[in-house]
């Protein structure tokens, strides 16, 4: 096993990337889009090009720094598990106390963005910063980590409400959860992939709570958030007649992933949960269209 000490600033530095998980961007997409579906809607149109670009430096060093907690929260189990066993901690590459420090710098440096907005997206920022800290560690006592990711992952809908100046409210909520249920929906499909695994070291997830019906409550959840998504649409006037369209596309594509996941093989599954990218891009050009057309 390679030690941290046997690197030069280079290697470390790779390691820090891959801690990281710039390697693979699907994550920082999956938190994007709907932070940029809650600055749109919350602003009435185009957001100042600042705002836009705090939320998105926010949106990369947040979710980076997630990744950096849950290697450290994972680094005893992650060897054991073929997907990840090649993680710098896993493999010994980089520290545990390396990941804290990782974790830390990435979060003073979203805190650092808070400069930038007002002061209510400070007061904001506690729960994104707590659920980005809890949610790795629960997967050893509950079978809903996943919930825990969703209203994670959803925390920047809020907070760019706050950052344009406006209250969260009920078209807000519905965007919160609409994403949330999205979210458990297609992290349920990423654990699905590592079921046998999870199975094996005692690792909990909604993938084994769900158990022979894990597809359906997946198709379940992703026709919920769909509803609460074109609630909060329908309650801002925006649903008729051009939205629609495009959630139309999204209902599609959710009927689509249950056809190719009805098999539950673990590599469609995979496909799954990467194609949710392009929902989530579907669902701001519903926004979209309905705010300029």
């Amino acid at each position: 096993m390679m030690k941290s000490t046997a690197l030069d600033w280079r290697q470390r530095l790779a390691a820090y990337y891959y801690l990281c998980r710039f390697d693979k961007p699907i994550g920082t997409e999956l938190v994007f889009w709907p932070t940029m579906w809650a600055l749109w809607l919350a602003q009435g149109g185009t957001p100042d090009f600042k705002i836009f670009i705090v939320m998105l430096l926010g949106v990369v060093f947040m979710r980076a720094a997630g990744c950096a907690i849950n290697d450290f929260a994972d680094r005893k189990v992650d060897a054991h598990v073929e997907r990840t066993k090649n993680r710098p901690l896993a493999t010994g590459v980089i520290s545990a106390a390396e990941a804290i420090w990782v974790f830390l710098i990435l979060v003073f440096a979203s805190a650092l963005l808070l400069l930038f907005l007002p002061i209510e997206s400070f007061y904001w920022s506690f729960g994104a910063l707590a659920l980005a800290f809890i949610y790795p560690f629960m997967k050893r006592y509950t079978h809903l980590p996943q919930v825990f990711l969703g209203a994670a992952f959803s925390w920047s809908i809020p907070m760019a409400y706050t950052a344009v100046g406006a209250t969260p409210d009920l078209t807000c909520w519905l965007l919160y959860f609409g994403n949330l249920a999205w979210t458990v929906a297609y992290d349920t499909q990423y654990a699905i992939t590592d079921r046998e695994y999870d199975l094996k070291i005692g690792v909990k997830s909604t993938a084994i709570l769900f158990g022979r019906y894990d597809i359906q409550i997946i198709a379940l959840l992703q026709g919920v958030s769909l509803v609460l998504i074109g609630a909060a649409l329908y309650r801002e006037d925006l649903l008729l007649p051009y939205a629609i369209w495009p959630l139309l596309l999204v209902l599609l594509d959710f009927i689509y992933q249950l056809v190719q996941t009805a098999d539950r093989d673990p590599a469609r599954c995979f496909w799954a949960f990467r194609h949710n990218r392009w929902v989530g891009l579907m669902i701001f050009l519903a926004i979209f269209i309905a705010l300029y057309w």
